[in-house]
């Protein structure tokens, strides 16, 4: 049977082509780019069944950012960890992908036959939907860099792809490609943002301030909590356990602190800081105190169940310290003229500070100033009145009764669906659809088709 001649309008391919050059220059998502791309195909007649498209990603919990895009359904979203490849790897070694980079091809086009073995295991999927044809593509995203596109094109039309629409799809697929960089450089910027420097400090320098000095005074909540002991745990665990050790501890502790408006700014060597704006108002700053006090409840809640499974396994207990503040901060960038930070400074900050070291001396876990507690409210003990270094005033010390910190962990029990997620990871979240995502086997299966 002979390919049907399809009349590609180059009218309406010209169009697609100007709308993805006008997208490009538009800061748009990944997500509305691939979309909008597959969607105008379908408009202008190509006979599309089904779309893939997966983007590597410079990202500190995913490799790739797939999307599938299916006739009347619309595109599914899925990103890929890194660990999730590696569970199965056979998948990759039989994929149209690993094809193509082994035999350094550009393009590879299959019939899908449903009389004959499947090629790649993709094909006994897509004959099910009745693909009658298949062309997997790979296309760098610049000669020296690591991140590029590869997708596929699939179709049911009865005898295949024409010669005039793969013409039409290889001439659009460097369009996109233009189109997807854009959004990808974006993208990859933006995570490394959010990764290092938090997502509101990450928006701030993304909006421009990025200069020595800039920043604004805010009052906040202050969070600060550290690891104990932690020199000795080092020597005894070694390099690797030991650094396996301090990012459970930060999965445990700082978590909670990173949600319903808390943010991490710092870790700082075995600790960190974080904080949660409020205003100057008594109300924001109620209810930012509540916040910061049910997050401690959850931390010291997760702190337990994460020594009792280092129990299990025979390894010592991690302790911590938490204190907790209310003030004001210098909210900005510090440092060097062409190497800054951007975090929070000022007096509040080193009051905290010495409020945390205050849990070594009373031997309690959690501390507060007065300050927070008169805006927290709840069931508290007073320790003492310090004088901390570098500050005029004393400050009155207290630490809550554990059965108020018992009541607000429970109160406040996370989607076990989102535990453990770091800040990074919720903000590609942002990317997946309201379906809950597959399991491993399912995302690896999306993203290599």
């Amino acid at each position: 049977m002979s390919p049907i001649n399809d009349n590609v309008s180059e009218i309406l391919l010209d169009k697609v082509a100007d709308w993805l050059m006008r997208t490009s220059l538009s800061d748009e998502t990944l997500e509305t780019i691939v979309r909008g791309f597959c969607e105008r195909l379908a408009a202008a007649g190509l006979p599309l069944m089904r779309v893939h498209l997966s983007f590597s990603m410079l990202h500190p919990l995913y490799d790739a950012l797939g999307f599938t895009w299916l006739r009347g359904q619309g595109v599914e979203v899925s990103g890929l960890r890194h660990e999730e490849l590696a569970l199965n790897p056979e998948r990759f070694l039989h994929s149209p992908y690993y094809y193509l980079l082994s035999n350094n091809l550009d393009h590879v086009r299959r019939r899908i036959d449903p009389a004959l073995p499947s090629e790649f295991p993709i094909f006994d999927e897509l004959k099910e939907q009745g693909a009658t044809d298949y062309i997997a593509f790979m296309q760098p995203l610049g000669a020296e860099s690591e991140h590029g596109m590869v997708g596929s094109w699939t179709t049911d039309r009865q005898g295949g792809f024409s010669d005039d629409v793969i013409a039409a799809l290889l001439r659009l697929q460097n369009h996109l490609a233009i189109a997807a960089k854009v959004a990808v450089l974006g993208k990859l910027a933006d995570n490394m943002l959010t990764t290092y420097l938090g997502a509101n400090a990450g928006r701030r320098v993304m909006s421009g301030q990025v200069r020595r000095g800039d920043g604004e005074t805010v009052r906040a909540v202050l969070v600060m909590a550290d690891m104990r002991q932690s020199t000795m745990l080092a020597e005894k665990e070694g390099r690797q356990a030991y650094i396996e050790s301090l990012n459970g501890f930060f999965d445990a502790i700082a978590t909670p602190f990173n949600r319903n408006g808390g943010q991490i700014l710092s870790f700082i060597g075995d600790g960190f800081i974080g904080v949660y704006p409020c205003g100057r108002h008594k109300e924001p700053s109620e209810m930012a105190s509540r916040e910061a006090f049910a997050a401690v409840g959850a931390a010291t809640a997760r702190m337990a169940a994460l020594n009792a499974e280092r129990k299990r396994q025979g390894r010592d207990p991690i302790g911590y310290g938490i204190a907790l503040h209310v003030g004001n901060v210098m909210f900005g960038n510090v440092g060097l003229r062409d190497r800054l930070t951007f975090s929070v400074f000022g007096s509040a900050v080193n009051e905290v500070q010495r409020l945390q070291n205050l849990t070594k001396k009373y031997a309690h876990s959690v501390v507060a100033s007065e300050a927070f507690v008169n805006y927290c409210g709840g069931e508290w003990q007073t320790l003492g009145q310090e004088k901390l270094r570098g500050v005029r005033q004393k400050f009155t010390v207290l630490y809550p009764r554990d059965t108020a910190l018992a009541a607000i962990a429970q109160e406040r029990a996370y989607d076990a669906t989102e535990d453990g997620l770091s800040e990074a990871e919720h903000v590609m979240l942002l990317y997946r659809n309201k379906k809950r995502p597959p399991g491993p086997r399912g995302l690896i299966d999306k993203m290599l088709q």
